[in-house]
């Protein structure tokens, strides 16, 4: 059975990329009215900029990954009942917070972000983003894949471009289409966890960085939802925490480097245009790895339809497609993409 289902397996290709296109994500563009942002441009949260605080972002924690990283595996607050592990997870949980009490009292970290909403269209599996509405002039292209497995019919092969609006519809000013985009970081983590070394306390060492983690994200959850509000559809918004961290809003936030698009290169385009790394002091290193680590970005989508997905195995007639549009060597794209390659290089 075994041997057979691998055989199965082999069998399997790729759609071609033309095929794969032609099963885009259908959108009927014509009965849909992009929603206008009250704001262009590049806001900046920081403590010197506005009231941002760590206790704003506190209620938007996420926790149960906070308990993934010390390998106990549940959902909060259902893990405190487990009867294996329930009585270790409060234990950690009560350690956790008089900490986090300490650092928000005493504001031993510090939250710095950015977001931006910018005018935008697609171009096939390209978004365009342009310097304002008059959309004469591109300031920055984001480069997408898109997916080529087969799919069973009625399945569309996604790319995050066709959740915006498409350049071709543009005479009709109702189809002008937005794109957002945002960086945040926690910072201090990494000092203060060298203080409680310092003084041979590993424990909150370690629970200092998880805590800026989970800060971090929050953080990008906060500021999700004033990018909602500021889209106008926000504003109606009656959800829960609960509600929240199952994502039960409008609109996605997909990050560089994850599966809707693996390429994490995407990233130096996002911080040249929230010039991130000078209004959050977010270091972005060759490799496209973000310090401090407590650091998210990504991109805002807006569309009701618009979903996570992952891209998956992709071929190499794609490989080359977007290695032309970005105007790389083939072989700089395939090295940043070999988990995702169905072929070998």
């Amino acid at each position: 059975m075994r041997q057979e289902h691998a055989a199965k397996t082999r069998e399997k290709k790729l759609l071609t990329l033309e095929e794969a296109r032609a099963l885009r994500t259908p959108i009927d563009w014509s009965t849909y009215l992009p929603p206008k942002p009250e704001f262009l441009g590049v806001r900046i949260y920081a403590p010197e900029k506005t009231t941002i605080t760590l206790a704003d972002l506190v209620p938007f924690i996420d926790w149960s990954p906070f308990f993934h990283a010390w390998e106990l595996r549940g959902r909060y607050p259902a893990i405190f009942d487990d009867p294996k592990i329930g009585k270790q997870a409060r234990e950690l949980f009560d350690d956790a917070q008089e900490l986090l009490d300490r650092i928000v009292t005493n504001n031993l970290l510090v939250p710095r972000g950015v977001h931006a909403l910018w005018p935008a269209n697609s171009v096939g599996d390209d978004v365009d983003v342009y310097a304002d509405e008059a959309r004469s002039e591109k300031v920055a292209t984001f480069y997408f894949l898109r997916q080529q497995m087969q799919k069973p019919p009625g399945q569309a092969n996604h790319c995050l471009a066709d959740f915006i609006s498409p350049q071709s519809a543009m005479g009709n000013s109702q189809l002008a289409d937005y794109l957002g985009g945002f960086a945040v970081s926690i910072h201090g983590a990494d000092e203060l966890s060298e203080e409680f070394k310092y003084q041979h306390d590993d424990y909150n060492a370690i629970i200092t960085k998880a805590l800026a983690d989970r800060l971090a994200e929050a953080f990008a959850e906060y500021l999700h939802m004033q990018t909602r509000i500021a889209w106008g559809f926000g504003r109606d918004e009656q959800l829960s925490h609960a509600d929240l961290i199952r994502e039960k809003y409008r609109g996605i936030r997909p990050a560089a480097g994850y599966p809707a698009c693996p390429d994490h290169a995407e990233k130096r385009t996002l911080f040249d245009l929230l010039d991130a790394e000078k209004n959050t002091g977010i270091k972005l290193t060759e490799s496209f790895a973000m310090h401090p680590g407590a650091s998210v970005s990504g991109l805002y989508f807006s569309h009701p339809d618009a979903k996570y997905f992952g891209v998956g195995q992709i071929g190499r007639d794609q490989v080359v497609d977007y290695a032309t549009r970005r105007r790389e060597p083939i072989a700089a794209v395939e090295k940043r993409l070999a988990p995702n390659l169905d072929y070998s290089v």
